[in-house]
């Protein structure tokens, strides 16, 4: 029987560091269960543990041939929320037992999905689907108050697995509300973000779905407009967004610290690097994951000569590579590390030399497990604390 690949810890690049910002929920206090506490059998996330993961020296290009090179964007891959989120749905499987319903994926990753899928979780479209008095995980997207209250009217088990990144701009759109502002909120249609966040103040959201649109844009009193923003969306178009709803509305107020999270922007930036030098850029990460398609986008914007999105390496196509010598290499938030190394190790194959890691920035953000599943650890723990004293 093949094992199922651990996707929080043996998947993930090795940790780095960037300080927490204002605005950005600080690291969990040392007496909580933490997204990087190991488990029996598996590696730590933080310290002697980053020793089993995969580091650039891991793939040899033994027939590398002059000239071809790989340039591998770091930050990359696993952001501090999404490893929080599936840590999350692994520990509530060990804890509670198959089956733990999951709204919505849990992070936008065919791959994680596919694995928690088969260790136990079941993902639905919407509360109604999960059985009465059943256990369920709200996704690192988040949900709206209306999907909460569905939760409690089925006396649903709930753990909010949203993001705290995600949070905080649930709270902002509370808080502006509660001050009658109308909220610009710029995102795109549809995505499970926004509909959470647009649905903390219905009446007071109104969606802007990039610069396009903003010109469709009317407000009740332009004197009292503020704007927010979904976390995973491209900074550069974020900025020209704003740009042009500030000609329209010049006294637009700003959100109290940035909304578009710390991974996304260091992603973008670190794709933008290599892109300067790339002759393609291949980005690993779902269709449907925001951060990734905006980092094929980026790369476009930054230089390379093309650039395309793979869920996995079986996605690679050779036509990409005909007068490429320099590819560049990166991943979205929602990716385990495992799917990049896959891909190096193609690109070895076809005659491309070791990768160089080209690194901007440092993250080291770690946030607590859920509280609700902090309780019953803590619970557990104390019980087998007792046990083993009697």
């Amino acid at each position: 029987m093949t094992s199922t690949p651990d996707l929080a810890a043996a998947h993930r690049p090795a940790t780095t560091s960037a300080p927490a910002r204002p605005g950005h929920p600080a690291p969990s206090l040392p007496d909580e269960p933490r997204a990087d506490e190991p488990r029996p059998g598996e590696p730590s996330l933080s310290g002697a543990g980053n020793a089993a993961l995969m580091t650039v020296d891991d793939v040899d290009a033994p027939a590398a041939q002059p000239g071809r090179r790989v340039l591998l964007a770091a930050p990359r891959g696993y952001c501090a929320g999404v490893d929080r989120a599936v840590i999350t749905v692994e520990k509530a499987i060990e804890h509670y037992g198959a089956p733990v319903y999951v709204r919505k994926e849990i992070v936008h990753n065919r791959f994680v999905v596919d694995t928690l899928t088969r260790r136990g979780a079941v993902f639905v479209d919407d509360t109604d689907e999960v059985p009465e008095g059943a256990r369920v995980v709200f996704s690192a997207h988040g949900v709206s108050p209306a999907v909460r209250q569905a939760a409690d009217e089925r006396s649903l088990q709930s753990i909010d697995a949203t993001c705290p990144l995600v949070t905080k701009v649930h709270r902002e759109a509370v808080r502006f509300a509660a001050d009658d502002r109308e909220i610009l909120l710029i995102g795109h249609e549809g995505h499970e973000e926004v509909e959470g966040t647009a649905g903390e103040a219905p009446d007071h959201v109104q969606l802007v779905d990039g610069p396009d649109a903003v010109d469709e844009v009317v407000v009740r009193d332009p004197d009292r407009v503020v704007w927010l923003s979904q976390t995973t969306l491209s900074v550069d178009e974020t900025m020209e967004t704003v740009r042009r709803l500030r000609e329209r509305f010049p006294k637009l107020s700003d959100p109290p610290s940035d909304d578009i999270c710390y991974a996304t922007q260091n992603r973008q930036v670190s794709v933008k690097k290599i892109s300067e030098e790339a002759d393609l850029v291949i980005v690993v990460g779902s269709a449907n994951s925001s951060n990734s398609v905006r980092l094929v986008e980026v790369a476009l914007q930054h230089g390379a000569g093309s650039s395309h999105r793979v869920d996995t390496v079986g996605e690679v196509q050779d036509a990409w590579f005909e007068g490429v010598d320099v590819v560049g290499v990166t991943s979205g938030a929602s990716v385990p590390e495992i799917l990049v190394r896959e891909v190096l190790e193609d690109l070895a194959a076809r005659g491309y030399g070791a990768p160089e890691e080209v690194k901007t920035a440092e993250e080291d953000l770690l946030f607590s497990l859920p509280r609700e599943l902090r309780a019953d650890l803590r619970l557990r723990a104390k019980e087998q604390a007792e046990a083993g004293a009697s």
